[in-house]
């Protein structure tokens, strides 16, 4: 583990270099060998591995978190998210990792989001949570908190842009701690890093990649929210969207969605009917 999570963090070492190399090399140990030639001959001179101490740090870090590295290919990962092209070689979770062999629903939608979206996000999130499902979101504010808070006694998921020990935004302090102690929260970022703009949308195709459909309340016509739709459909999963009034900036996505073909949600028996038994 120390060597492969070290070759992906090395520079220029994304998740299809990171398999590629394991292919070709057979180990991870191999592969980091064999990185300094492997970068001289795409012209970077002067290449340097992760250093140890970097992962030693991470691990540390994560060993004061409370986290657990789990790695593509062992239980629970699960398969869903393993059948992505791009799935990540590695997550950090913090919470009970039991929830990822659970049936899961995604349910994301707009920070500013109204008040009746956030009202359809608590009943969705609770009776989905009901009927068995583990609901996942991004630990946004608005709908996603709202979708997250709903189905926490029943089970809930938060996918994090950042590092799994790095709260944003700030004010989902409290419910993020209770996600730990009653959910999971998990991110394939290194521990300790503070989410940037770039984050989000890889985050996305997590949240969308460990569901089998991906409900959206509310979103505008530009949207994190849209991305997460996009990527549910490029992975062949369903994509369900809650319409609203016309003049309603935060329902004009969600609107253009069903146009589009996406399932028409009035409640949540609109969304279990969608799903496979």
């Amino acid at each position: 583990q120390f060597a492969r999570l070290r070759l992906l963090r090395s520079r220029r070492v994304g998740i299809s270099t990171y398999r590629r190399l394991l292919d070709e090399h057979g180990s991870a140990q191999e592969a980091l060998k064999a990185l300094p030639e492997v970068a001289r001959a795409a012209g970077i001179s002067d290449y340097r591995i992760c250093p140890e101490g970097v992962v030693q740090a991470e691990l540390n870090a994560a060993r004061r978190a409370g986290a657990r590295l789990l790695v593509e290919g062992e239980a629970p990962y699960p398969r869903l998210l393993s059948d992505l092209p791009d799935a990540p070689p590695f997550l950090w979770l913090i919470g009970d990792p039991a929830l990822l062999g659970r049936p899961m629903i995604s349910l994301v939608g707009a920070r500013n989001a109204s008040s009746l979206g956030l009202r359809m996000a608590r009943n969705l999130a609770a009776e989905l949570g009901e009927a068995g499902l583990v609901v996942v979101s991004g630990l946004a504010r608005g709908i996603d908190a709202a979708a997250h808070e709903a189905a926490l006694p029943r089970g809930t998921i938060a996918v994090q842009a950042g590092g799994v020990d790095i709260i944003y935004p700030n004010e989902n302090t409290a419910l993020a701690g209770q996600i730990a102690a009653q959910g999971l929260r998990l991110s394939e970022q290194p521990m300790g890093l503070q989410p940037m703009a770039r984050h989000f949308p890889r985050r996305n195709r997590i949240i969308s990649g460990l569901s089998r459909a991906t409900v959206v309340v509310e979103a505008a016509a530009r949207s994190g929210s849209l991305i997460t739709a996009r990527d549910a459909l490029d992975q062949g999963r369903d994509v369900l969207a809650v319409p609203g009034h016309p003049m309603d900036a935060r329902a004009a996505g969600c609107n253009m969605l069903i146009r589009d073909g996406a399932v028409l949600v009035r409640s949540a028996a609109d969304v279990l009917e969608v799903l496979p038994e």
